[in-house]
């Protein structure tokens, strides 16, 4: 059972499209937690500075770091946060552990749901209307498919024994032929994030 005293963290992790977003909703509706995925604090700053800027990457961190401190002494039941993580970059993991940190302090459950799909599902998925009502900076879908096979391309974006460290925190699941509401409820039932009834 989830702790009924702190906050759980879950992060839903994976490559460009994959379905965090979606997924994460779905686990929010089921278990009460709230979803906080990765372009609220995105889309706000690119209107106001380049993604590569410093003053985008520094207000970025800043604003998410602020926003889980404030969850993790909450009485939120969770939160569910979606997240784009290179496995070969330490800065990444160092990223996801002070996200992490005001939560393990309380300590809180930390947990990790891990989606990977086939590329051509995803470039689909690229496209869908949720996804792009929450994303504009995906709207312009010659760039964003180009980025997502870029990103696939450099970066090791799912994990293969990165957390053989934390038995029970992490579920992998593949969803290239998956709806979001039975991957939701396959992670809800393996992580027992149910609410009390």
């Amino acid at each position: 059972m989830s702790d009924t005293t702190t906050p759980t963290l879950l992060f839903v992790i994976g490559p460009a499209a994959v379905g965090k977003m979606t997924v994460g909703g779905a686990i929010a509706e089921r278990t009460g937690f709230k979803l906080f995925h990765n372009h609220l604090t995105i889309e706000p700053l690119l209107r106001l500075f380049p993604y590569e800027s410093s003053q985008f990457q520094r207000l970025n961190h800043a604003f998410r770091e602020q926003i889980f401190a404030e969850a993790a002494a909450s009485d939120l039941p969770g939160l569910v946060f979606t997240l784009v993580w290179d496995f070969d970059d330490p800065e990444d993991a160092a990223l996801v552990e002070r996200y992490s940190a005001p939560f393990r302090e309380r300590g809180s459950r930390v947990l990790f749901l891990e989606l990977s799909a086939d590329q051509s599902v995803r470039l689909e998925r690229n496209a869908g209307e949720s996804r792009l009502a929450e994303k504009a900076s995906k709207r312009d879908l010659a760039w964003s498919n180009g980025n997502l096979v870029g990103m696939d391309a450099k970066y090791r974006l799912n994990s293969v024994d990165d957390f053989a460290h934390l038995p029970g925190a992490h579920l992998l699941i593949d969803n290239t032929d998956l709806e979001p509401g039975e991957v939701a409820e396959r992670a809800v039932e393996h992580f027992g994030l149910r609410p009390p009834s």
